[in-house]
């Protein structure tokens, strides 16, 4: 057969290809060169040679493009000429600890590292970090910018894994965007002067070292209660800032070691889960208003905690206090522990001029907090007040309602709540106390409770990435979009000579419509589409309309013996059509075919029609007839993942999943998932992922199955409300909770059938103790401590050195994907990225001309150009490369993050 003539165009791009290379070598010379004069470097630096990739600090790749320059520590002087932006295979660019001055010029969106701090820099442009998409350290600490605020452009960053921006003159409020960055480890912004509250974003981030201390002039203020759900750290320095209320719990915080919370306004407590944490070693609290007894730390804790410094009760550490400082430290404990009765109340006796305190020898009578600014709810607690007969609350911002403990209170004759904000019905009070409650507008009102808000999804729509001026990555990527035409030409100009197998017409219509929840998928048959005197009728997408005497025929009459499983939507039989082709017959149950059961069935058509991918399991057709529901599907001959994982018997031959297969089961699912997000033309969300709906082929290769509760996403939105549905175990637990769903809820899934890879536990296991019955809150509480992380490893796993840096790796992102907020959760393609590198690329046993140059065409596009790339040899990346440049001159991401999880040093930069 005449091979394709455009094959004969491959000798001539990959000699132009060879020839831009050459080019952009030459450029960078000339760049090395104009950096070598603006830096006037010592001889001892010896840039001498004439061959540039021979300077010393400096590394070239393959394709003698400069991919590192590392001239830290040289007492070099001079500037940093702008032309170093077109240095576009630069990874690292490290010159700390020098002299160097002026503008921080735009550097290339191929960097990875950027390390300047300590020299005497004067300013960066906002947008200095715009498309830097694929860059994962910062250091730009001790340089005299002028005043400014830090970038806006740093949203591009989604691979930051360390910023450190100490004493860089930065104004103004911490952004968000920090805290939504899923792989952000380290953010060190100590010795600037920011001002305002933590972002609310921070709550659940995965920062380890946090260092906010020592603001200058203007302080941050507000309260730590965020630290609560930043569970990740291991640092947290907020010392010399404005910071009040109570330190907040730390609970989950089992990595946490350093705490240096001095000098600030801090009140309350120090709570006993501060004092307990595991892994603390050193803690600072001088300079606050600390308040009840002095806290005991354990041995080998260093403490910082200067008598006189705080409004401890006594000075003996672990001694408690009397009984009425107790009791009143828990009366205004719903106040926030104001900082004004903090500064005030001094000592171990209450009775002793204790601001707003008033004693009948030991007993407390009155208490008068009128016209103190106090905000929060009146406390049950003072119920327990017995002896006291006057409360004045009047003139405050009280909020909720009136206790009915202080109507139980014997002595009491006076209580004013006038001029708050409390709400509801008021106690009965006996007769004798005088009740104020005048200036509360909703006093005795039953308030309904605030609506939800419903925020959806804030991620927002990213820019485009700009790159204009790169020309050669025009080309380049023209150059390879040639290459893949030519590859689809021979895919489907094949397809088309072969024709089509079923000639009849279509006979399936299929089309989103609005249902229930606003968002199922509906599929209905063209009248006259099936007869009886018709067996196989071809369907809309190539899915076939199967009579159900054929399958009746080839399934045994739905024999026992062909059963391949059983669940609540029906059975699965096996049958074989009679040209071979063997099938999976899913026979849904008549007693479950109402709406319900009949929108899913109608909604796994819709989407297996729309949707095709080598990890999907294929829809080959369908039977409607009467009360029966069929579904014909490819045939899986060696069932689900669960089985493999949790029901395997030794007597029948099977052998348990090793890593390096659950590794490529675990990227096939990844893959399949991926492409319902985001590679189809339409986000189709699966909402049922389990090990159960994960099959495997003869190869072991795994594919999706079950999409009887798959949602397509409406147009434009990124989340959407529908009825709760799925599995215990794999539920996400805001879709568990409020009903809106995201691709988010895939992912949590996903991450709980990681963890059920890891260790061969189910998601729920009954025969567990009740605190380690769910996976994944007893998987987060193994993973934190890095001792015991063989414990959690599957005993059928085979552990050697290099299965086991791979089993942490997929341990962090199954925690990463199933973290408590949807925006901490990665998108698949992350998740891809992850895994790849993992897996060895697997090939086929034969080849076929789809495989001339071993490109999987269901890969997706930054995928494909990649895997040609590396194969032609005409790359313009290396192996540590994270983005490469398409035809429009934007940038895709095509690996994970160097470094992910690593940390860094922070005098060298590395």
């Amino acid at each position: 057969m005449q091979k394709p003539e455009p094959l004969f165009l491959f000798p001539f791009l990959l000699l132009f290809s060879v020839f831009v290379l050459c080019a952009q070598s030459q450029d960078d010379a000339a760049i090395m060169n104009t950096l070598k004069k603006a830096l006037k470097p010592p001889t001892a630096l010896n840039w001498t040679d004439t061959d540039f990739c021979n300077w010393k600090h400096t590394q070239c790749n393959g394709e003698r493009r400069v991919k590192s320059i590392q001239i830290g520590s040289l007492n070099l002087e001079g500037t940093l000429p702008p032309e170093l932006v077109n240095l576009s295979a630069l990874e690292t660019f490290q010159c700390n600890a020098n002299q160097l001055s002026g503008t921080v010029p735009k550097m290339p969106n191929s960097l990875q590292h950027l390390v300047i701090n300590n020299n005497n820099f004067n300013s960066m442009a906002n947008e200095f970090f715009k498309g830097m998409t694929g860059l994962v350290e910062v250091r730009i600490d001790f340089n005299p910018f002028q005043s400014w605020t830090i970038p806006d452009s740093l949203k591009d960053c989604q691979s930051l894994i360390s910023f450190s921006g100490m004493s860089a003159n930065f104004n103004g409020r911490i952004p968000s965007f920090f805290g939504i960055n899923p792989v952000l480890l380290e953010l060190h912004l100590s010795y600037n002067h920011l001002e305002g509250e933590l972002p609310e974003s921070f709550a659940g981030s995965n920062i380890e070292s946090l260092w906010l201390n020592n603001q200058n002039i203007t302080k941050l203020n507000g309260t730590l209660a965020v630290l609560t759900n930043m569970t990740s750290l291991k640092q947290v320095w907020v010392q010399s800032n404005s910071f009040t209320g109570m330190i907040p719990d730390f609970s989950n915080h089992d990595q946490l070691s350093f705490v240096n919370l001095r000098d600030n306004q801090l009140t309350g407590l120090v709570p006993d889960s501060l004092v307990k944490l595991p892994a603390l070693r050193n803690v600072t609290l001088t300079n606050n208003c600390l308040q009840g007894p002095t806290p005991k730390f354990g041995d080998g804790v260093v403490v910082d905690m200067a008598n006189g410094s705080n409004s401890f009760c006594t000075n003996e550490a672990g001694k408690p206090c009397s009984s009425n400082v107790t009791l009143l430290l828990s009366v205004v404990e719903p106040l926030g522990y104001p900082l004004k009765l903090a500064q005030l109340w001094k000592g171990d006796d209450a009775c002793a001029n204790w601001e707003g305190v008033f004693c009948t020898g030991p007993n407390i009578t009155r208490i008068n907090f009128q016209y103190s600014g106090f905000s929060g709810t009146i406390s049950p607690k003072f119920g327990n007040l017995t002896f006291l007969k006057t409360l004045l609350l009047k003139n405050n911002n009280l909020t909720g309602r009136i206790p009915s403990e202080l109507a139980s209170l014997p002595y009491l004759t006076e209580l004013d709540v006038s001029n708050n904000n409390l709400c509801c019905q008021v106690p009965v009070f006996r007769k004798g106390v005088s009740l104020i409650t005048a200036g509360n507008p909703d006093i005795g009102k039953d308030l309904a409770p605030p609506p939800g808000s419903g925020s959806g999804d804030n991620s927002g729509g990213k820019g485009n990435k700009h790159n204009a001026g790169v020309i050669v990555g025009v080309v380049v990527g023209v150059v390879i979009l040639l290459g893949v035409g030519v590859v689809l030409f021979i895919k489907f100009g094949r397809k088309r000579k072969h024709g089509s197998k079923f000639q009849s017409p279509n006979a399936i219509v299929v089309h989103p419509r609005r249902s229930g929840d606003g968002n199922d998928l509906k599929v209905s048959v063209a009248d006259g589409a099936f007869s009886p005197s018709t067996s196989v009728q071809n369907g809309e997408g190539g899915n076939m309309v199967i009579s159900i005497q054929v399958l009746r025929e080839v399934t045994g009459n739905f024999s026992e013996r062909n059963i391949l499983g059983k669940g609540g939507f029906g059975t699965v039989y096996k049958g074989e059509l009679h040209d071979g082709t063997k099938i999976a017959v899913k026979r849904m149950e008549s007693g479950i075919m109402g709406e319900k059961g009949l929108s899913e069935f109608m909604s796994e058509i819709a989407v297996l029609t729309k949707v095709r991918h080598k990890h999907l399991v294929a829809l080959l057709g369908h039977c409607l007839d009467g009360n029966e529901r069929l579904l014909v599907y490819e045939y899986m001959p060696q069932g689900t993942l669960s089985q493999h994982l949790f029901d395997r018997k030794d007597d029948d031959g099977s052998k348990p999943l090793d890593w390096k297969r659950r590794l490529i089961i675990a990227l096939d699912v990844a893959r399949g998932v991926e492409y319902l997000h985001s590679l189809a033309q339409q986000i189709f969300i699966h909402r049922d992922l389990k090990p159960s709906n994960i099959l495997l082929g003869d190869d072991m290769r795994a594919k999706v199955s079950d999409f009887g509760l798959v949602r397509l996403a409406p147009e434009g939105q990124a989340s959407f409300e529908t009825r709760v549905a799925g599995t215990f175990g794999y539920l996400a637990p805001e879709y568990a909770v409020t009903g809106r769903v995201t691709t988010k809820v895939d992912v949590y899934s996903y991450g709980v059938i990681l963890m059920e890879m890891i260790t061969g536990r189910k998601a729920i296991d009954n025969s567990q103790p009740e605190e380690n019955m769910h996976l994944v809150t007893w998987f987060r509480r193994m993973l934190l401590n890095k001792e015991s992380f063989q414990k959690i490893i599957d005993p059928e796993i085979d552990v050697d050195d290099g299965a086991l840096d791979s089993l942490r790796t997929v341990a962090d992102l199954a925690g990463h994907c199933c973290s408590r907020e949807p925006y901490q959760r990665p998108d698949m393609s992350h998740v891809v990225n992850v895994l790849s590198p993992l897996v060895e690329i697997w090939k086929p046993t034969e080849s076929s001309p789809d495989d001339i140059y071993g490109i999987d065409l269901d890969m997706s596009l930054p995928h494909l150009i990649n895997k040609w790339q590396q194969l032609e040899g005409s790359s313009t990346m290396n192996a540590s490369s994270s983005t490469l440049f398409t035809s429009d001159n934007t940038q895709t991401s095509v690996a994970p993050p160097d470094g992910f999880g690593r940390s860094f040093n922070t005098q060298d930069g590395r």
